[in-house]
């Protein structure tokens, strides 16, 4: 049950002095409503959808030529075309800023630590992006990376974007096939990496395995080795067609950065599907797309303003890094940090925030859920008073993770659990700074978006669960898959289970509150005896229990029905006995129904995830029913696959 009080409000003051606010106040004048609050504010939005992403696009001060129409082709999803008159370029829209202050401040476990202030960023991006011109990169070609979140991998990605060329990333704990899955599909021109990496204080030395994936990219033209162990002269020496980054940019001074005003709707992004099912998507995302839905949601949802420090805990390979990087174009500064969040222990990433006074603190809800876990209590332990919000995403966030962040991190901070995903760049549901907080609970929609919960018919459901669905067209819609010329990929994947209607394939339900909740992915949702369950159900009830710390849950195909089996990781000197499976049932069955009670739960050492972080319930239901794993390249850990592998207890 959730509680009847909310977990924080918003002061009148922060709602008056809130961005949203002022938003509203714009809105009324160009729709002569009134809008005092945000539901109103919400509903004008996707009603008059061209008059609300104009007003975005006026009140966030886009630098580029509008043009005169907003949006074409409403009516129709996979044709509608935002802003097809203006021309903007994304690098030019993150770089308006000039002077001493920090733009990025970067960290690398306890190894490394540096600065960049605005003026030293725009003179490593206008070098990059000559020795990119000199290299004859134009609109339209791809730049790769497979680095750590370090300030050169945003300098890269800028200095692309401002030449018009699409930048794809992911990090370097990729392996050989995972790196050419995503690379060997895009054929990148310029590839970066780095002579390595450091995670959980060790190092890690990638030449070998440049070397491995350069031979088969025959694409590239110029691969850039940019120092981090220390050791990039041996492995650009070793390695075909490459240079330090010192050596390549060495005939280049800083000069002004010149911007290629392109269409809106122009490739900026490659991302990439999970690809635990077989080859990654590669998913293009335009510039004006990208662009103006993270202002929304930053300026408007996350209320980050110039002068803000923002962090977001992230690698290379997950659309946060992408989402992190435009809050440049708020004038904040962004906060990087490569490595182990647990590194020299749980304290990392809390020390970050008090010694860069963080004003925006994001992360998982595994993360949240470790450091509950390992007792410690950042709220007793560190100065947090700059920390305004906190933002969780990755998986859902259970009610415990709300309490214990308000408990034990900070009580007056706005806790905003987000869901969205590499599909659309950008989230569906999100914070929203005038409205409360209550346990368990998404905010709301985010502004623009058609959100709604559908049943299995396509009729709308008030309450219960059902199937994420967003009914109007959204600028940060992809363009399309990579090598899909008619989009037979892109319908299927979004548009073939109702018709002209964007289904994500996330399992979700209103609350009374007008906010929602996410039960996890729909293609991973059980259906004992027929009935529909959220694995986030059971994940919110088994991971209180101090005995566990980790969970994943999959229904098993068993005579001639599903049944629901959970595996669970135990803390250390903990055993799976009789008596903890019935404490676990018990927990189940009166935190979340009967139905949910699992008919197995087994013990494993580890639980597969992807390089996200995020666990892989359906690579371990392949696994349990003998399937074959297309791609295990797309996991962190893929040997605990085996784990699961004719398990004697599921014979039974």
């Amino acid at each position: 049950m959730h509680q009847e009080e909310p977990l924080w409000k918003p002061s009148a003051g922060l709602v008056r002095q809130s961005a949203m606010a002022a938003f509203m106040k714009e809105a009324e004048k160009v729709s002569g409503r009134t809008i005092g609050d945000f539901r109103t504010l919400h509903r004008w939005s996707v009603e008059e959808t061209a008059d609300f992403w104009t007003l975005v696009w006026d009140f966030c001060g886009v630098i580029g030529e509008r043009g005169g129409r907003a949006l074409v082709n409403q009516d129709r999803m996979t044709a509608a075309s935002f802003f097809p008159d203006a021309k903007l370029n994304f690098a030019e829209n993150l770089l308006w800023k000039t002077g001493s202050e920090d733009a990025i401040v970067f960290r690398g476990e306890d190894k490394v630590e540096r600065r960049l202030s605005w003026d030293e960023l725009k003179a490593l991006v206008s070098r990059l992006q000559q020795l990119f011109r000199a290299e004859g990169v134009k609109p339209g070609d791809r730049v790769a990376g497979m680095m750590p979140n370090m300030p050169e991998t945003v300098a890269a990605m800028l200095a692309a974007a401002s030449l018009g060329a699409t930048w794809s990333s992911c990090s370097p704990d990729f392996g050989v096939r995972g790196a050419l899955d995503r690379f060997g599909q895009i054929e990148p021109i310029i590839f970066i990496a780095p002579d390595g990496y450091w995670y959980g204080g060790k190092a890690f030395d990638i030449g070998e395995k440049t070397r491995e994936i350069l031979a088969s990219l025959p694409s590239v033209r110029k691969a850039i080795i940019v120092d981090y162990l220390g050791n990039s002269s041996a492995t650009a020496a070793a390695t075909d067609r490459s240079q330090t980054l010192e050596e390549a940019l060495a005939p280049f001074q800083p000069a002004e950065i010149v911007y290629e005003r392109l269409p809106f709707a122009h490739p900026l992004y490659i991302l990439f599907s999970s690809g635990t099912t077989g080859v990654p998507k590669c998913i293009v995302h335009s510039a004006g797309g990208t662009l103006l839905q993270h202002l929304k949601e930053q300026r408007l949802h996350a209320g980050i303003t110039e002068g803000d420090r923002f962090f977001y805990f992230t690698t290379c390979g997950w659309m946060m890094w992408n989402w992190l990087v435009s809050g440049l174009a708020t004038g904040a500064t962004i906060l990087l940090y490569d490595g182990s969040p647990f590194h020299p222990d749980g304290n990392a990433l809390f020390n970050y925030a008090q010694d860069e006074k963080m004003t925006f603190f994001g992360t998982s809800a595994k993360f949240i859920d470790a450091v509950r876990k390992a007792g410690l209590e950042p709220a007793r332990s560190h100065d947090l008073d700059s920390l305004r919000t906190l933002s969780s995403t990755g998986s859902p966030l259970a009610p415990e993770g709300f309490e214990f962040v308000y408990r034990s991190i900070k009580q007056d901070v706005h806790l905003t659990s987000i869901s969205g995903g590499t599909d659309i760049v950008s989230c569906f549901v999100l914070g929203v700074p005038t409205e409360p907080v209550w346990s368990g609970e998404i905010q709301g929609p985010g502004l623009g978006m058609a959100v709604d919960v559908w049943d299995d018919e396509g009729r709308p459901l008030a309450r219960g669960k059902g199937e994420l669905v967003c009914t109007t067209p959204f600028p940060s819609m992809p363009i399309g898959f990579w090598n899909d010329p008619e989009d037979e990929k892109y319908r299927s994947a979004y548009f073939d289970r109702f018709e002209n209607v964007w289904c994500h394939g996330d399992f979700a339900e209103w609350t009374k509150h007008g906010g929602i909740i996410i039960h996890g992915r729909s293609d991973a949702t059980l259906n004992p005896g027929g009935v529909r369950i959220g694995t986030a159900e059971i994940y919110n009830q088994v991971e209180k229990l101090p005995e566990i710390l980790e969970a994943i849950c999959i229904g098993q195909e068993w005579d001639g029905d599903v049944r629901v089996v959970l595996f669970v990781r135990l803390s250390e000197g903990v055993s799976l006995d009789d008596a903890l499976r019935k404490k676990i049932r018990d927990r189940i069955r009166t935190g979340a129904s009967p139905r949910h009670v699992p008919a197995k739960i087994i013990a494993v050492a580890d639980i597969p995830r992807t390089k996200s972080g995020k666990i892989t319930e359906l690579a371990v239901r392949d696994v349990v029913h003998g399937r074959a794993i297309k791609n295990k390249e797309a996991l962190a850990n893929p040997e605990a696959l085996e784990l699961f592998r004719n398990l004697p207890e599921l014979d039974s």
